[in-house]
């Protein structure tokens, strides 16, 4: 029995092959995991084997540096996913949602840094990340297959009863799901994720979503999402009001390192959610899953 795991945004480690990459992401996870079952309360012993999957060599772009106040050129889908982004971050109402689109991106990421009290430097570097790997997926065709074949591919392998998918990588493994039915997981679990962006991400997924609402992929036994309060990338937080999510919990974990995969993993909330997956090996009984104060389905 195994877990995959699918990274999310800022990943790519240069100088190893895939296969490299993936190993020595799958140590650190696991180890962050280990540290999450330990704050849960619960036997470490019971985490089975843990398995990356690794795309970001796909959707890798070349290194753009930012200034504290100097954005890097965006090119306009690239500007398109920070506008959307910015907008689902702070709800303008529509005279801002107006003026915020027509803004210079400075103006619009001081904005954002401003409304979630985020030092402005952080917000720029992970708004160009954001959008560079979002628009090359999304965008790029054959980034797009290659990433989700190689998703597919680490599910087919492993075979796992759950999936643990972060940020970027909830939409790759989403897709990869649906393009491959016959891939089947009991807990799916989405950490961080911005599957629900309008504008940036929900609008482009495939398949398109029906009467603004996206689908369960046919595999997929159980889904939770998770994200935390402070979490920038994860918005909308509430995938259940967008996709089919059977649990759903918010809670400020209390971590410096926001929306990194390693926080959300070392969350007792994460063990909390797939230990009844992996010390059982028939099907949980989903009613009895606990994810503490702060849970909704």
């Amino acid at each position: 029995m195994t877990i995959v795991a699918v990274h999310g945004i800022g990943n790519h480690l240069s100088g190893r092959s895939p296969e490299q990459a993936a190993i020595e992401l799958a140590g650190q996870w696991r180890l962050k995991l280990q540290h999450g079952f330990s704050a849960a309360g619960l036997n470490g012993h019971l985490l089975p084997a843990l398995h990356a999957a690794y795309y970001a060599h796909h959707t890798h772009a070349a290194e753009r540096q930012a200034a504290v106040l100097d954005i890097p050129a965006l090119d306009e889908r690239e500007e398109s996913v920070v506008i959307a982004w910015a907008l689902a971050l702070g709800s303008p109402t529509l005279r801002e949602r107006q003026g915020l689109v027509t803004a210079p991106l400075r103006q619009v990421l001081s904005w954002v840094s401003q409304r979630r009290n985020i030092p402005v430097g952080t917000v720029i570097r992970l708004a160009v990340q954001l959008a560079g790997e979002v628009r090359r997926y999304l965008h790029v065709p054959q980034v797009r297959d290659a990433a989700r074949s190689a998703v597919a591919e680490a599910i087919r392998q492993v075979r796992p009863r759950v999936v643990l998918a972060h940020s970027l990588g909830s939409v790759v493994t989403y897709e990869a799901l649906h393009a491959h039915p016959e891939l089947t997981v009991d807990c799916f679990v989405t950490l961080g994720s911005p599957l629900g962006l309008p504008g940036g991400i929900f609008d482009h997924l495939v398949p398109t979503p029906t009467a603004d609402r996206g689908s369960r992929p046919a595999g997929v036994r159980y889904w939770v999402n998770l994200a935390d309060t402070g979490d920038l990338v994860a918005v909308p937080r509430r995938l259940g009001d967008r996709f089919p999510v059977d649990q759903h919990a918010d809670t400020p974990m209390g971590r410096i390192d926001f929306h990194t995969f390693g926080a959300y993993l070392s969350s007792p909330l994460t063990a909390a959610a797939i230990s009844p997956f992996v010390r059982d090996p028939t099907t949980p009984d989903t009613d009895h899953l606990s994810f503490r104060k702060g849970a909704s389905s």
